[in-house]
């Protein structure tokens, strides 16, 4: 079932493939490079140097970008390197807010077990988040690749 939720999750990801886009080919180094970044700082854990190390990757990228590409879009082929980029940087956002919500741990005598979304939200967002497509589509992150997970779901990977 499509909810609200996913019409939002879906634009998101049209919005940062479409910026993608239109930055051409630092729209493919930005996406691809913000990407990396997510996961080398998501890999490092939750510190102050954790959140150093983003700013100054972010920063460094920008300004490499800037002096490497000084005309991104002059071909019309950057503008769909730019949409990969956008593409794959929108994909990781989307997913990650599909999966950002709070999780409810529940003691059974078989052992502590995970339940996805809290039961606990607004039940106006419990309906749309447990009923998103995209969110359940995305249900296998939980126990599938570290990486992915250290990418999109660090709070949870760091925990187990």
């Amino acid at each position: 079932m499509i909810t609200w939720f996913d019409a939002l999750l879906v634009t998101l990801w049209a919005v940062i493939t479409a910026l993608g886009a239109r930055r051409g080919l630092a729209g493919l180094a930005w996406g691809l490079l913000g990407v990396t970044i997510c996961f080398l700082v998501n890999s490092l854990g939750n510190s102050l140097f954790t959140t150093v190390a983003a700013l100054l990757l972010g920063l460094g990228s920008a300004v490499v970008i800037v002096r490497l590409l000084p005309h991104p879009a002059a071909e019309p082929w950057h503008l769909l390197a730019g949409g990969v980029g956008g593409l794959a940087l929108g994909g990781m956002l989307t997913a990650t807010v599909a999966l950002g919500f709070p999780l409810d741990v529940r003691i059974t005598p078989s052992g502590t077990t995970g339940v996805y979304p809290s039961v606990n939200m607004p039940p106006v967002l419990y309906r749309a988040v447990s009923n998103s497509a995209i969110q359940n589509g995305l249900r296998g992150v939980w126990g599938g690749n570290l990486a992915l997970r250290s990418l999109l779901i660090p709070d949870q990977t760091r925990r187990q």
